[in-house]
């Protein structure tokens, strides 16, 4: 009888983060650093206290390859880690493929996807170092709802800035994020001098989640007792995630396979390092040949449309200045439902390896996205995240082209989340008006034009 989930136990949980800085500075030198957005300067500690507290920061720049997870944090992971790995029998047999597909499944933790696993350790950093309420931005919900499980597990406060057209599609993960203690309100709002000002000059605007950082940031550095807390992009929010590849290095051993292509969603990133980091370090270090796949939509393509040069985080150019595929900090993605895709930039550590050679990346429109979302739900019983799904069309095509090609490929996915609070987009999808969006390239052209000059 054919297995179908790997399953770890309590006792297999990781003790240790992944920190894969120091094997990228053996294998190619190490990647560039964050910028001063005044001097230009690399930052140091003092420029991001205001924000973060010192063992984060300290995350930021460590040089050691494995970082112990606190106690506290790992009795909280045991809430929902390990979490299963699955073979995709159904999704195979449906496609007729000689592929293995595999996913690790992170839609099993309380708030239905990976973004505890950096939220619960943000937080008790922060509580540590007497940290009082925290803010943060959210696209479709996912990171604001795992923050705001955090922030109540810790008992502190938080406020999150929702990118408005989330806000308005995805009403459940706002009520889950007030369930949770926290105060929600949409992006663009009139509660930050960034957000009076985009307002002002666009009533109707969607929002982003460059938007919505800039009203974060800006609220905490406002406050004494208040710090920002970021759900991808930086590397200790992509270091905490390093728990689920270190679990499926293990899951795959018991299935008795080794994946030959890696492949996650990216929006900031961290979903996709988590899963692919820990497999990379056998790349870099073990020689092992694994490809990694990063997928994105066409809307938002910023690893296979973006210019790899040094731009803001936010829109309203307050943050550091980081080294990354870009579309340019002031652009305005069109309303796709993956919310969390959002996103002009990209983690500077995920683009670094894409520029070395390390990852691909692909886009996909919306439509055939939930194509395969719907084949997924009807052969795995799970329904993604529109996020997720992303990773999930990925897969299929690289089970279809293995066969074209005459190989038998196992391939391994991160299904981040679960879409339980997605269910307007599968409604406009199976009712065949959900529409693609068009690579907005003048919009980029003209955002493209804000970045500044680093030599």
């Amino acid at each position: 009888m054919a297995d179908y989930k790997f399953v770890l136990t309590e006792k297999d949980l990781p003790t240790r983060w992944y920190n894969i800085l120091p094997d990228m500075a053996a294998t190619g030198g190490p990647p560039p650093p964050p910028l001063h957005p005044g001097t230009l300067q690399p930052i140091g500690p003092a420029d991001l206290a205001p924000l973060f507290p010192m063992a984060l920061i300290a995350q930021e720049v460590s040089q050691d390859r494995f970082i112990d997870i606190p106690e506290a944090v790992r009795e909280i992971y045991k809430l929902w880690r390990p979490s299963p790995l699955y073979r995709a029998h159904g999704l195979e047999k449906a496609l007729g493929t000689r592929a293995h597909i595999y996913y690790k499944y992170e839609g099993v933790s309380p708030a239905g996807s990976h973004k505890p696993n950096t939220a619960v350790a943000q937080a008790y950093y922060n509580k540590q170092e007497g940290t009082r309420r925290l803010t943060t931005e959210t696209g479709a919900g996912q990171w604001g709802s795992a923050l705001a499980l955090a922030c109540q597990l810790f008992g502190m406060e938080l406020k999150v800035y929702m990118v408005r057209v989330s806000y308005e599609q995805k009403p459940y993960r706002r009520i889950m994020m007030e369930t949770w203690g926290g105060q929600v309100v949409p992006s663009p709002s009139r509660d930050t001098n960034a957000g009076r000002a985009i307002l002002d000059k666009d009533p109707d605007s969607p929002g982003s989640l460059g938007i919505a950082i800039s009203e974060a940031v800006e609220d905490a550095a406002l406050r004494d007792d208040t710090k920002y807390s970021l759900g991808s992009v930086l590397n200790h929010v992509l270091l905490h995630q390093t728990v689920v590849g270190e679990e499926a290095l293990k899951q795959m051993a018991l299935a008795g396979e080794y994946p030959d292509v890696v492949v996650g969603c990216v929006g900031g990133g961290s979903n996709f390092a988590g899963l692919a980091f820990p497999f990379l370090r056998e790349r870099l270090v073990g020689g092992k040949k694994t490809r990694f796949l990063a997928a994105e939509p066409e809307a938002c393509p910023s690893l296979t449309k973006g210019e790899y040069v040094y731009d803001f985080g936010d829109t309203a150019a307050t943050t550091p200045l980081m080294k990354m595929y870009t579309l340019g900090h002031t652009f305005v993605p069109p309303g796709i439902h993956a919310g969390g895709l959002r996103y002009h930039g990209m983690a500077p550590l995920i683009c670094e390896l894409h520029a070395r050679g390390h990852i691909e990346a692909q886009a996909y429109a919306q439509t055939r996205v939930f194509e395969s979302a719907i084949q997924f739900a009807r052969t795995e019983g799970i329904i993604p995240a529109p996020e997720s799904a992303h990773a999930i069309r990925a897969a299929v095509e690289e089970a279809v082209a293995a066969d074209a090609a005459g190989e038998r490929r196992v391939i391994l996915f991160n299904l981040s989340g679960h879409g339980h609070f997605d269910l307007s987009a599968y409604e406009l999808f199976l009712a065949g008006k959900l529409q693609d969006y068009a690579y907005p390239e003048e919009m980029v052209r003209q955002a493209m034009l804000s970045i500044p000059k680093v030599e």
